[in-house]
């Protein structure tokens, strides 16, 4: 006698037929517009706070008392910050695209268990950043709230760097470790050097003008003196990744590990050079928001670093 199909897989096919199961090409496609939209909510971030609309809408979830939206009384702060706002969804819409595009996989011949963690991570902590988000304009720009709203879209900038490079591997292909175990070690803290920086270019920012609001409040912290321990810090992962460059230089250049560390070179002399011209400039608001763009990038320049110098990229082709 025929049994009746259980809801579980009943579930499962009408998963199959809502969700369409796309190719290795797009796959890759999506993961790439993760990261975009990723950095881009740190650039359309930086924007709000150097044209002083942090706080256009001066509610959360509102925009003000009584209205979803911001109204034409509110003026251009208040349209910059709904529109950062409404972004939200952007990137709540690709995530979720993402996830669903890689649980589709698990029905197919080319499952992507690989991509699950960081489609998660991001899906998840998407709607969290926008609870900060909401905190930040309660405690009127509160700059260590801010501070942390900056470093998780910071931290997904990375996650999505992740995605973005296990994404080009094929599913077929396992992933093959470098074995160097002092050239990960390296990498790793490199990596960790990164943040430090990041973190100090926050305190650095939040101590100075551009604080997203005429009368918000700033740290109290001497501005010379946290710019010139960002600058230090600087120096130490400069040095770091010079030597990481030449530590992969020394085993033969594995995989990628030698040509990403020079990128991440690149990225630190071109941030430290916007840094130093926005330093003498006195914070211009074009250079200051180029120097956020430049700490996005720096990010997943080091998270690419780290991640060339354990994992050997796929040499097969890619379907």
């Amino acid at each position: 006698m025929t049994t009746a199909p259980s809801p579980p897989a009943e579930g499962r096919g009408r998963f199959q037929r809502w969700v369409p199961l796309i190719s290795e090409a797009a796959l890759r496609k999506l993961a790439l517009t993760s990261w975009i939209t990723q950095v881009g909510i740190v650039v359309t971030g930086g924007a709000v706070r150097l044209t002083d609309s942090g706080l256009g809408c001066p509610d959360w979830p509102h925009c003000t008392e009584g209205s979803l939206t911001s109204t034409p009384e509110m003026g251009l702060h208040g349209a910059i910050e709904f529109g950062n706002r409404l972004l939200f969804f952007v990137l709540a819409a690709v995530a979720t695209a993402m996830l669903l595009a890689v649980l589709r996989t698990f029905s197919s011949d080319r499952p992507r268990r690989d991509l699950v963690v960081p489609s998660v991570v991001l899906l998840t902590v998407i709607p969290a950043q926008a609870v900060i988000g909401g905190i930040t304009v309660w405690t009127g720009l509160n700059p260590w709230v801010v501070m942390f709203h900056f470093l998780v879209s910071a931290a997904l900038v990375g996650v999505a760097t992740v995605l973005v490079r296990r994404a080009r591997r094929p599913a077929a292909v396992p992933p093959r470790r470098i074995g160097q175990p002092w050239l990960e070690r390296l990498g790793l803290l490199t990596l960790v050097a990164t943040a430090v920086v990041v973190y100090l270019g926050t305190v650095v920012t939040g101590s100075g003008p551009h604080a997203g609001d005429p009368d918000a409040e700033r740290t109290g912290l001497d501005v010379a003196v946290v710019t010139q321990v960002h600058a230090d810090a600087v120096l130490v992962l400069v040095g770091l990744s010079i030597g990481l460059y030449f530590a992969a230089r020394a085993v033969g250049s594995p995989g990628r590990a030698a040509r990403a560390a020079a990128v991440l070179l690149g990225v630190e002399v071109a941030q430290g050079l916007v840094g130093v011209v926005q330093y003498r400039l006195e914070l211009p608001e074009l250079l200051v928001g180029l120097h956020m763009l430049g700490a996005a990038l720096l990010i997943a320049a080091a998270v690419d670093a780290w991640y060339a110098s354990r994992w050997l990229p796929a040499t097969e082709t890619v379907r």
